[in-house]
């Protein structure tokens, strides 16, 4: 596929946009201004994503504010809206079709001059085979995923949108669509995507938007976000044969300030949750101390690095 025209200008730009449902708020006063490369849309399920998304098609206007695509209104201009694309969250195919031939309709209707060779080239793109004879009904959660992303590449475009995306597939083809998506940005297109899982948001790239309660909560680098959260301590818990042993070794850590053994339990081994101001420092000192003591690490796993831990950090400031 041919790259999208570069542009430095911003490719999406909203202005002070709300948009309500009877007496329900669901976004609020969101202002900002993207241009091309992938930029993540970071929030829990009810946050708003989905309704910012759907205004950014155009499929919902703004009750107040405004959307441009491309310096233009996607409700009215259809000019712009050929060179938009969107990946919905719900699985809107029409399931008795094969892939092929749904990716080709999406072709067809976007006036494509070859749909057969682009729609097989789209289904290639995302590792599907465009001679599979069966219905989509009988595909996983995550080929139909992948038969959506392939769609909504056939007409070139020079915006993407992509609501949770990533839902339903395998790591390896989680892995294969951010690289793809990567790609695109790099051609030069605006590739927006949204997300609830922190770690796949890592993927993307450090430009994100964090919408939380229907407003825009942070905006730029990921990890200086991720950071906001450090003027308090991490909680890890940490899972292992010696969990004794282990959590007084670990007490020596700089910047541990707390640890608290936690009991066995049927089918679950010991372990520990540690309470750190350096939970980089930590991670890479807590293999060295197992070492120490002889103890096998069988988990280390994050308690509050989570999307909602963030976002009650956020929401809470």
């Amino acid at each position: 596929m041919s790259s999208a025209a570069a542009t430095t200008a911003p490719m999406i730009e909203v202005d002070a946009a709300s948009k309500w449902f009877g007496d329900v708020v669901a976004v609020s006063d969101v202002s900002f201004a993207i241009g091309p490369g992938v930029t993540a849309l970071l929030g829990p399920n009810g946050a708003g994503k989905s309704t910012l998304l759907r205004m950014l098609c155009g499929l919902t206007p703004p009750d107040r504010g405004a959307v441009r695509i491309l310096g233009a209104d996607p409700r009215t201009d259809l000019a712009v809206r050929r060179r938009l694309s969107i990946v919905p969250q719900q699985e809107a195919m029409f399931e008795a079709y094969s892939a092929l031939r749904f990716v080709r309709l999406a072709a067809v209707l976007n006036g494509v001059a070859d749909p057969d060779a682009v729609a097989r080239h789209a289904l290639r793109v995302v590792e599907l085979d465009p001679d599979d004879p069966r219905s989509t009904t009988t595909y996983s959660k995550g080929m139909k995923q992948r038969v959506k992303v392939a769609q909504a590449l056939v007409n070139d475009p020079a915006v993407m949108v992509l609501d949770e995306p990533l839902t339903g597939l395998d790591p390896r083809q989680r892995n294969h669509l951010i690289d793809l998506f990567g790609r695109l940005g790099a051609e030069g297109r605006c590739v927006i995507v949204s997300s609830h899982v922190l770690d796949e948001v890592e993927r993307f790239g450090s430009r994100i938007l964090v919408v939380a309660q229907g407003r825009l909560a942070a905006t730029g680098d990921f990890h200086a976000i991720r950071n906001l959260m450090d003027d308090r301590p991490h909680r890890i818990r940490v899972r292992t044969d010696r969990p004794r042993e282990l959590a007084t070794e670990v007490m020596r850590s700089v910047g541990v300030q707390a640890v608290e053994l936690e009991p066995e339990a049927p089918g679950r081994p010991g372990g520990f949750v540690v309470e750190t101001t350096d939970a980089p420092r930590f991670r890479r000192a807590i293999a060295t101390a197992s070492q120490d003591v002889a103890a096998s690490l069988l988990e280390v796993t994050p308690l509050d690095d989570d999307l909602d831990s963030v976002f009650r950090y956020l929401v809470g400031r």
